[in-house]
């Protein structure tokens, strides 16, 4: 060996040894070495060690490296992924292929793709998967820590060794590899990352990890899918579903305490899934939205502070049982939404933040890269790996999980580069504007490429500002979502039926005003978690009066949201009028259902959701002002409100009383003359109402009125509402 050599091979023995090496392959493996060859295997772990069919591996001075060397004719015969015994400390015996006889897995295609910020299956790449290379099996490890001095695979296959499985660089790439031969599924492992700038050495869990272990503890685990799915026919329909003119009824769930066992612990995907699906069907209503799912380390957060952002939370199972839980729903022809959360992220040390101790998901300038109300940190949209990371993590879902459409979480936080921050405390665009161009740009590649890919599946903002356009395309220069929650609608709403009826007459434009605007979007019209936590009260106890006024009003304002036009989510507990507001911690109290009171409501929300499927009228043109006509929007004074819901020659008559006053002799404008039926009565006994007017049909006269052609003198029921339909 020549000095050179040896003073290169010195070189990097050191940095092995110092576990700060960028490339153990230029040490490790079988190298020539003048006419012979060398084998050199790194075993921090070893006593003494051989190889498998070939000499006995000797250990360099004061190192990890054993060596040994070979003629020619001995490398010939020595197999090409040769196979290391070796016995440790205590005596115990260890065989296994060496890690460094294997090339490089990633193709360039592949990192080329990840630098442009266009690879649509990158989690098939990062990550750790189960492979077969060359006939032998492992698992493929493979992480982006661009700015780390050297990165090594550990967990329970090296009892947690920095220093035996240190990876490969890829170079300009940020890309770390390492194939790991007799590495099983349901191993953890985690990254342990030496940072350039300090030399501190970090434990990351894998931002690609499919499955991680159950909170506190943070471990990623491999893991391979086995699921069969059976939903090949609802996938199908699905490519062809015309949601925009169908009935969107959703019902909203927090895995975690929408039901628990008799011991109050999680029930798993498995169990949700039968007892959801029965419920859900029974009800009437035909999607689930879930909360976040992702992993997360915080019960408290409800999912939005993910921390595994490709991983089914461990809380209710591992993947295959959440596969199950949506395949369960397919077949029962239950769609399922679930929140997806690009907006931020924790600060956990184990996570995303300062992952190769620099700012690399978030900005290092805390104006553009923290979100000091949340406590979190904000993705970098305008770096092309964490694009990617986000849009992939997207398609992930759907493709992985044939989940039916997302709704992304705090969108306004994203598109404001001022959002919750004072004067100061942030920095303007390159126009000196307030607007995130590079969020913006991430949002409208986000929706172009599921929609693309994925024709059916469909994409809901939560954006609560007068942002234009973000249910239009991109290519109409809108940003691109199938719909948007209209938070307007909602606070407009609640703040109205939060009054006491006796103020109500002079806040009717808060039931009105929705109608300006109301098909500048896709809308849908939600009463979520948000609206019953932190002191803002369940829906029951926001409403003023006594206790029958109190679950009157509820059915007043389901039925108002039922109604009007754009598709439904209702939180659960609403259903049922849960009374105390929502807690994380426990599961909705269910015992009220024995109440008759709360049995009644029940009931009534049943009716809406079949009236609402059944009715053409209801919910064909969600979208379009053509299914939607005042008959009276003035009446602020009697705070009573009617209007005409319609598709084609179907029409139905939508007559509400917001006070606790019955309202005979009423009369109201009506489209034709002849007898119409009373399709629904909020106020019916059954329901829990006062039974204050008949449900016998009601016949209008040619005498017109305030713009109809006909009219008729109706009772109108107490903080009621009455759905009529002409029948001839």
């Amino acid at each position: 060996m020549n000095s050179d050599t040896q003073n290169h091979k010195g070189f990097d023995l050191c940095c092995l040894q110092q576990g700060r090496h960028y490339d153990p392959f230029v040490l490790l493996g079988c190298h020539p070495l003048d006419e012979q060859w060398e084998v050199r295997v790194w075993l921090p772990c070893a006593k003494t060690a051989r190889l498998i069919d070939g000499p006995r591996l000797r250990r360099s001075a004061k190192s990890s490296l054993f060596t040994a060397q070979l003629s020619a004719q001995e490398k010939e015969a020595l197999p090409y992924h040769y196979k290391v015994e070796w016995r440790d400390e205590q005596g115990e015996v260890h065989c296994s292929v060496c890690p460094y006889t294997f090339e490089p897995q990633i193709g360039e295609l592949d990192l080329y793709l990840f630098a442009e910020g266009r690879h649509w299956n990158l989690y098939d790449i990062l990550g750790a998967h189960v492979r077969l290379i060359d006939g032998i099996e492992g698992v493929q490890f493979a992480v982006w820590a661009p700015s780390a001095e050297r990165v090594a695979v550990v967990g329970d296959f090296n009892s947690w060794n920095g220093q035996c499985h240190p990876m490969r660089s890829r170079g300009r790439s940020g890309v770390w590899e390492l194939f790991i031969p007799g590495v099983h599924v349901n191993e953890r492992y985690k990254f342990d990352i030496r940072t350039m700038h300090d030399g501190f050495c970090v434990l990351k869990a894998d931002p690609y990890a499919q499955s991680m272990e159950m909170r506190p503890r943070t471990a990623s685990i491999i893991c391979q899918s086995a699921h069969q799915w059976q939903d090949d026919d609802w996938l199908a329909a699905r490519r062809h579903f015309d949601w925009q003119h169908a009935p969107i009824l959703i019902y909203e769930v927090h895995l975690g305490s929408w039901q628990r066992d008799e011991n109050c612990r999680f029930l798993n995907y498995r169990e949700i899934a039968h007892r959801l699906v029965e419920y859900v069907l029974w009800m009437g209503y035909n999607y689930i939205n879930l909360m976040p799912v992702s992993e997360h380390p915080l019960d408290e957060s409800w999912g939005y502070q993910t921390s595994g952002y490709y991983a089914p939370t461990r809380r209710f199972g591992d993947p295959d049982d959440f596969r199950y839980f949506v395949d369960y729903c397919h077949q029962h022809h239950i769609g399922v939404y679930l929140d997806w959360v690009p907006a931020h992220f924790p600060k956990d040390s184990f996570a995303l933040a300062r992952f190769d101790g620099t700012a690399l998901y978030e900005h290092e300038d805390p104006r553009l890269g923290e979100h000091s109300e949340w406590g979190t940190y904000i993705f970098n949209y305008g770096r092309n790996e964490v694009r990617n990371f986000l849009i992939a993590n997207a398609l992930y879902w759907v493709r992985e999980f044939h989940l039916d459409g997302l709704r992304v979480d705090a969108v306004a936080s994203m598109l404001y580069l001022d959002y919750g921050r004072n004067d100061g405390d942030w920095l303007a665009n390159e126009h000196g504007g307030n607007e995130n161009l590079a969020a913006v740009e991430f949002i409208k590649t986000l929706n172009t490429e599921v929609h693309g890919q994925f024709p059916g599946v469909v994409l809901m903002a939560e954006e609560s500002t007068s942002w234009p356009m973000v249910s239009r395309p991109t290519w109409m220069g809108g940003l691109g979502f199938s719909m948007k929650w209209n938070m307007g609608w909602m606070n407009d709403t609640l703040a109205y039926f939060s009054r006491d009826a006796l103020y109500r007459s002079h806040h009717h434009h808060q039931l009105t005003f929705s109608q300006v605007y109301a098909y500048s979007e896709n809308f849908i019209l939600p009463l979520s978690h948000d609206e019953v936590v932190h002191l803002k009260r369940s829906l029951v106890s926001k409403m003023p009066g006594d206790h029958w006024q109190q679950l009157a009003n509820v059915r007043l304002l389901l039925a108002y949201q039922m109604m009007n036009p754009g598709k439904k989510l209702l939180f659960m507990g609403g259903e049922f009028g849960q009374w105390e507001e929502w807690n994380d911690a426990m599961p909705l109290d269910w015992t009220l259902c024995e109440h008759p009171q709360h049995q009644a409501l029940q009931q009534f929300v049943r009716q809406l959701n079949q009236l609402y499927f059944g009715e053409k009228a209801l919910h064909c043109y969600d979208f379009e002002s053509q299914g939607f006509e005042w008959i009276d929007c003035n009446d602020s004074e009697k705070s009573t409100l009617s209007f005409i819901r319609q598709a084609g020659d179907e029409q139905l008559i939508c007559v509400f009383n917001f006070t606790p006053v019955v309202r005979g002799e009423y009369r109201i404008g009506l489209p034709r003359a002849g007898r119409y039926v009373v399709r629904l009565n909020s106020d019916r006994m059954i329901y829990g109402g006062s039974d204050a007017c008949s449900d016998e049909p009601i016949t209008a006269v040619d005498h017109p009125y305030i713009g109809q052609g006909a009219s008729a003198l109706i009772t109108l029921p107490p903080l009621g509402m009455l759905v009529l339909q002409w029948e001839y």
